[in-house]
């Protein structure tokens, strides 16, 4: 139960329906579009398409998208991955042929086929109420008619400043007075207006066959990219079978591999083991732990996730709790350990997110995104089309199960989440962060289930993150100072992250009493509205 003394936010509640999103104009487009007879997905597409606009940081078209479905809260959930593709001439050999050993953020070999439209407009068809062009016109107006730049996202824009003048078409949307905009000012895409417009009126293949996909190839094989018109033709996202683990009695669900949702519920399963619970989840001790559990479930995952159609990913070994147990006990209580023991695994050939609930409690927990902010920096000129940084998440080592290849997906870090319970849905949620999402998932829900915070508390709750790839631990500086030096003399390298960690959206199902609550992360603008 929140201090009302001190300055934070109150979960939200509501009988009917509930939508939670990181814009406060995408979560009032939410409600919106269920008051007018939409329901949980379709509020879902027209919210996210609203901060493909006014949350341009964070996520566009030119992205990917994944969503985990209740149909009237049943737990029989309907997943789809809409992460895009590698070209189909994109091959380890043709790279290193080039001398390019890894992929570099700001080049044309970062972009993979975006895989959001595809994604909308199937799940608007299958599970939608309304059309997905009748769903994008409050994205429309805001990119034509101007829309006011909010806190972070001017933080956001402002950090990317330098990578922003490297691309033209970019500076010219974002920078077009020589800075981006301040906060409160107003600003529009005229081209990315167009553009969602033709995908209203035209469907889909506005994107992928016409004059949009032309635009993005012609600008990413000027640059040298492999991308073609036949890519984006071939472009289709797919539904997957959830997978899941059961923590404190409550059965988790994730989107399967090429997503780090495995990663997820490997920590989830971890943290089974702790007894590191009940008043303070900011005691040294949980926060060593949570700390430890979160390098070994990283360095497996840099190991081992892949795209499954490309690669034998050891998913049930992942999800098993031989493994979660043999990594808590290898933990030492008292030290950060300087190298991470393996363990034997099976042979084998290493954002915005959205939360909407209905009056049918439809459950939608839909995730899409750029990866980096502003993804590549690089915009397709005509379209206004900011493409996304996912081949990033490739490497160009031919051993390694994640080796990019033809028409491959890479190791993707979204992941949106759904809890159930006594065969219903009791809570979409999710968390966004790059890299941060899977160990975030944990974070949130031990926050809400071993320590019994609100709703709102557990994603207020100051936050840390072993960073996979430099060793270092992220850690926000609402973490008092003599936690800090405690875990500085277990051997813990700290330092301050560039950015606030992460951001989160979650809607509570209570079905004896008929009532939402949800809440929404400070770190960004959203909020949480019911109806």
């Amino acid at each position: 139960m929140r201090d009302l003394e001190v300055p934070g936010r109150s979960p939200v509640h509501a009988p009917e329906c509930m939508a939670a999103t990181s814009h406060p104009l995408a979560t009032q487009t939410a409600v919106q579009v269920l008051n007018s007879g939409g329901n949980a997905m379709d509020a879902a597409i027209a919210a996210c398409a609203v901060q493909c606009v006014v949350e341009p940081s964070s996520t566009g078209i030119g992205g990917d998208n994944f969503c985990i479905y209740a149909p009237e809260g049943s737990d029989q959930l309907i997943a789809f991955n809409g992460s895009g593709r590698a070209p189909a001439a994109a091959t380890a050999a043709w790279y290193r042929s080039k001398g390019i050993s890894m992929i570099e953020r700001q080049s044309p070999h970062a972009v993979t086929i975006p895989g959001a439209i595809d994604a909308w407009d199937t799940l608007a068809r299958n599970h939608g109420r309304k059309q997905l062009g009748e769903l994008l016109q409050p994205a429309i107006r805001y990119a034509r008619d101007g829309y006011p730049i909010s806190s972070r996202v001017s933080i956001d824009l402002k950090r990317e400043s330098n990578n922003i003048l490297k691309d033209k078409a970019t500076a010219k949307v974002f920078m077009p007075n020589g800075r981006t905009p301040e906060v409160g000012e107003m600003h529009r895409q005229p081209e990315l207006a167009a553009t969602l417009l033709k995908i209203a009126n035209h469907g889909r293949d506005a994107f992928y066959k016409g004059e949009v996909a032309a635009d993005i190839v012609e600008f990413l094989q000027k640059n040298g990219g492999l991308q073609t018109m036949k890519d984006f033709s071939a472009a289709k996202g797919n539904y997957v079978v959830p997978i899941k683990t059961n923590f404190r009695g409550y059965d988790v669900y994730q989107c399967p591999p090429n997503g780090q949702g495995v990663i997820a519920l490997l920590l989830l399963n971890i943290m089974s083991e702790s007894r590191l619970c009940g008043h303070n989840p900011l005691s040294v001790e949980r926060i060593h732990e949570e700390i430890e559990a979160g390098r070994f479930a990283y360095r497996d995952r840099n190991l081992y996730l892949a795209d499954p159609m490309h690669a034998n990913v050891p998913t049930d070994w992942l999800l098993s709790h031989d493994l979660a147990k043999q990594i808590y006990a290898a933990i030492d209580p008292n030290i950060a350990m300087s190298s991470l023991p393996r363990f034997n695994a099976p042979q084998h050939p290493s954002t915005v997110y959205i939360s909407v609930v209905d009056k049918n409690r439809n459950c939608c927990s839909f995730i899409n995104t750029l990866f980096s902010d502003l993804g590549s920096v690089l915009m397709a000129p005509q379209s206004g089309v900011v493409l996304h940084n996912r081949a990033q998440g490739f490497v160009i080592d031919p051993h390694h199960p994640n080796c990019i290849a033809r028409r491959k997906r890479p190791l993707h870090t979204i992941i949106p989440g759904m809890v159930c319970k006594n065969n219903r849905a009791v809570m979409p949620y999710g968390v966004m962060g790059g890299q941060y999402q899977a160990f975030g998932h944990m974070q949130f829900l031990t926050r809400l289930f071993d320590y019994g915070l609100d709703i709102q508390e557990a994603q207020d709750y100051p936050r840390f993150f072993p960073n996979p790839y430099n060793g270092t631990v992220e850690i926000e500086a609402t973490i008092p100072t003599d936690i800090q030096r405690k875990l500085k003399a277990k051997g813990h390298h700290l330092a301050r992250p560039l950015k606030p960690i992460g951001g989160s959206q979650a809607i509570w199902i209570d079905y004896d009493q008929n009532v939402l609550t949800a809440g929404s992360d400070p770190r960004k603008d959203g909020c949480a509205i019911g109806c």
